[in-house]
């Protein structure tokens, strides 16, 4: 019998009048609520906020990835990406300001709040961010923070776009809040040359980074698929997942045994399927999974995956291993939402995320600089569900598009 194709969600043909008018609402941005305050507590919050308070406007030590043209581009991290130049380095600065968005719209009456909302309107202003659109299209910068800072940068874009349209749609009894409305119009632009940049790069990768570390391409692709359609931006997402198919679709018996590398804060195993379930149906899915992780049980054992220890959380690389179990669980837990919900698997995907989750979340402690610069923006990431949360609140999304068979 022959098998039946894999069905990949791609908006590449239009099925009449109706059905465009309809795909066209349904991939605009949606006034969607924040991550329910209920699943964490308040204290918790406020110790993950304190973090990157603490880091967003401190200049060093700083760790910078700077191309010199002449003497003239010799200044000061202020200076040269005067947004975003805090918590060593621009990525963790970026997903830092993410991190106080994302909590000032879970905790909008949270002690730290006010901290954290005078955070963002110091660092994203009209000027800093023509700063940074200079810096990023100044000659010799092509692969500045391509794709892991620039897919942060997209996540901070659709958290304070999101966080404008929940505020748009309030009653009329509630006072209207313009700070989401004039952060999220002032990083447009940065957006928008991230968007051109990451345009121009991903037709001409003709190999995915399969690392644990910033340049690994799975992760930055689920980043940016989830902007892509919680933004609308159509060309955007087709190029993205067709990147995503024509990488990974055919691969099979991931090397989880060969995981991690010394200095991982990434599953490269694990992201790849976190991003497939992006694509697949949860069927569809279930049978990619079954090829390509078959190492993971149907008898709810969690002896398969077992989280890591740092050996040295005050070294800035070894310490990425406290970052691992943090993602690790959050794409576990994405794994399993992709899935049948009968699917034999999900007792032994579901205990391996809570050992991570448990063994990542005890090492945000903010003890060394050398992990409380970005851990914390992990934990927010895994605790509020970021990237299985946005799926979920658009009916999956499936629904909405038209269907390519792969051959």
């Amino acid at each position: 019998m022959k098998p039946r194709p894999l069905l990949f969600i791609i908006a590449l043909f239009t099925f009449g009048a109706a059905a465009a008018r309809a795909q066209t609402h349904s991939l605009l941005p949606h006034p969607a609520p924040p991550p329910q305050a209920s699943s964490f507590s308040a204290a918790t919050a406020q110790r993950f906020a304190r973090l990157a308070l603490a880091c967003v406007h401190k200049e060093y030590p700083n760790k910078i990835m700077h191309s010199m043209n002449s003497d003239a581009d010799v200044a000061p991290p202020r200076k040269l990406t005067p947004a975003f130049y805090g918590c060593y380095d621009w990525h963790s600065s970026v997903h830092g300001h993410w991190l106080l968005v994302r909590l000032a719209r879970t905790f909008p009456n949270a002690p730290f709040t006010p901290a954290a909302r005078a955070a963002l309107q110091q660092s994203l202003t009209q000027a800093n961010i023509a700063g940074e659109v200079a810096y990023l299209k100044e000659k010799g910068r092509s692969s500045f923070e391509r794709p892991y800072g620039l897919a942060w940068l997209l996540q901070l874009g659709a958290e304070l776009r999101e966080w404008e349209a929940a505020d748009a749609t309030k009653g009329v009894k509630t006072k209207y809040d313009a700070l989401p409305h004039e952060l999220s119009a002032n990083l447009r632009p940065l957006e928008q040359a991230a968007i051109v940049r990451l345009k121009t790069w991903l037709p001409k990768l003709s190999h995915p980074v399969r690392i644990g570390e910033h340049d690994q391409t799975a992760f930055a692709l689920g980043l940016m698929i989830d902007y892509a359609r919680n933004t609308g931006n159509r060309d955007f997402l087709n190029l993205l997942l067709l990147k995503a198919r024509d990488f990974y679709a055919a691969d099979k018996n991931c090397p989880l045994a060969y995981e991690p590398s010394g200095e991982d804060f990434l599953s490269p195993c694990l992201a790849e399927a976190d991003v497939m379930r992006r694509l697949l149906t949860p069927n569809d899915f279930a049978g990619w999974l079954q090829q390509f992780l078959p190492q993971i049980p149907a008898d709810g054992s969690d002896a398969w995956l077992r989280p890591e220890k740092s050996p040295d959380p005050s070294d800035p690389k070894l310490g990425h291993i406290d970052g691992l179990n943090l993602s690790r669980a959050w794409m576990l837990e994405g794994i399993a939402s992709g899935l049948p919900k009968t699917d034999p698997r999900l007792g032994a995907l579901a205990k391996a995320a809570a050992a991570h989750r448990t063994a990542g979340l005890a090492a945000v402690t903010g003890e060394h600089y050398e992990g409380g610069h970005w851990l914390g923006s992990f934990a927010v990431y895994l605790v509020t569900r970021r990237g299985i949360s946005n799926l979920q609140r658009q009916g999956r999304l499936f629904k909405e598009k038209e269907l390519v068979y792969l051959p």
